[in-house]
């Protein structure tokens, strides 16, 4: 079910839940009766959760406006390996 939202003249905004795609131009008010013009509204964007939209708009963004490095990033450090005397044996290149 969708929500699809109407103005009356009178009684101002209301919403009708229809099945999507079952909506009518127009829609009886259930204050006064008179028939309403939809009115279309944005789809809940916001609803995205935040990473998600982050992502999007560091990618749209690079589309068009490639962000610019200086230098190459710093490597990670691994940690040193503990010290294991086997170690000595091995033959060294």
């Amino acid at each position: 079910m969708a929500t699809y939202a109407y103005q009356c003249a009178d009684c101002g905004p209301f919403e009708v839940r229809r099945p999507i795609g079952t909506a009518e131009p127009r829609a009886e008010c259930a204050g006064c009766g008179a028939p309403a013009p939809r009115v279309f509204t944005p789809p809940l964007l916001a609803r995205t959760p935040p990473a998600k939209a982050r992502a999007l708009r560091a990618q749209e963004a690079s589309a068009h406006e490639p962000r610019v490095v200086d230098g190459v990033p710093p490597a990670e450090r691994r940690p040193a390996p503990p010290p294991d005397p086997r170690w000595a044996g091995l033959p060294r290149p």
